[in-house]
């Protein structure tokens, strides 16, 4: 599996200049993220450095807060530590990769147990991974992988893509003719984004080599998808198909979409996503065009935050898990009430 490349040549120097250990110093007075409790004894350390089969503590680094499926993963991956006598921690993190890496040290520092890391620059994290690992603590990269880790968590990402791409192929078949307008909002920052969008546009433009691809924008968040999907529709009224890495950029091309005029229910337009965000799986049931969502399920990803590093500590061999996707459309209303009931 290859590493991921990155954010901003300026922000990646930043965050390899704190990665370094330029702020070990400090981090611990610095840090926003959850302090461990003060009942990370000495003897918690040493039992972590000795591959213990004990754990109280795990620590979970998501960056983006901003997503939905954020305050949904911490609420069940919380639920999901607290049947095992496991303490769930988190950090706070707001999407920026330098403060990652500030509560990132900060955990290293204090010997967090075990850490899963969503990283934003995934080349920098790999030094501090290393870091995590010679103290004799456990590493679970989260969305991708690492040359120094324990295990890691990963979710079909080229599969999702794929799915979502095929559907739209499908529906651009079926309802236009093979013919119209496509756009995607894709990610090329982090080997999960890098995935998905290589899945989605190849599955789109091969089955519907018909549909012209008028933009290919950077967009994962419902902002970044409502005002690249303005600019597009500003060149291209006409646009037929919006397709998100995303859920979250998606819903925002979806706005986008409405608020230029399109009527929820346009029988000639198509959006999707990926992730099975509420906004968008509510949109689906209520019949809008708003169609598909490559979908994982929160409980299943909030287990692997929980189990994969247990499974480390326990000896497993292999604990690393893909955790499954499954594609929703409009009559999957079982599906989704199930996931809407696991957001909620």
């Amino acid at each position: 599996m290859t590493r991921s490349p990155y954010s901003s040549p300026a922000s990646r120097r930043q965050f390899l200049a704190l990665s370094g250990g330029a702020l070990a110093a400090t981090a611990l007075a610095a840090a926003g993220c959850s302090a461990p409790d003060d009942g990370a004894s000495t003897a918690d350390a040493a039992d972590a450095s000795e591959g213990s089969k004990t754990l109280t503590r795990i620590g979970l680094d998501y960056p983006f807060t901003q997503l939905p499926l954020y305050s949904t993963l911490v609420k069940l991956s919380t639920a999901a530590a607290k049947k095992h006598d496991v303490s769930l921690l988190t950090t706070s993190d707001a999407g920026n990769p330098d403060t990652q890496a500030t509560n990132l040290t900060t955990w290293i520092t204090q010997k967090m147990p075990a850490i899963v890391s969503f990283p934003m620059v995934f080349e920098a994290t790999e030094a501090m991974a290393k870091r995590a690992l010679d103290a004799g603590l456990i590493w679970v990269t989260y969305g991708g992988s690492l040359e120094h880790q324990s295990a890691d968590i990963q979710f079909s990402f080229l599969e999702g893509g794929t799915l979502l791409g095929e559907a739209a192929a499908k529906w651009a078949n079926e309802q236009l003719g093979g013919k119209g307008k496509v756009a995607f909002l894709t990610d090329g920052t982090i080997q999960l984004g890098r995935e998905r969008t290589k899945g989605m546009i190849d599955a789109f433009t091969k089955n519907a080599p018909g549909v012209d691809v008028v933009a290919r924008e950077q967009a994962i968040d419902p902002d970044t998808g409502l005002s690249k999907s303005r600019a597009v529709l500003a060149k291209h009224p006409d646009l037929n198909l919006i397709l998100g890495v995303t859920d979250a950029a998606a819903y925002g091309g979806f706005k986008a979409l409405q608020q230029t005029g399109r009527k929820a229910t346009d029988a000639k337009t198509f959006v999707g996503g990926q992730d099975g965000a509420a906004p968008s799986l509510l949109a689906i049931k209520q019949g809008t065009f708003y169609r598909a969502s490559a979908a994982l399920a929160p409980k299943d990803i909030a287990n692997a935050v929980v189990d994969v590093p247990l499974a480390v500590a326990a000896g497993k061999a292999n604990p690393s898990v893909q955790v499954p996707i499954t594609l929703v459309g409009r009559g999957d209303t079982a599906t989704i009430d199930d996931l809407l009931a696991q957001n909620s």
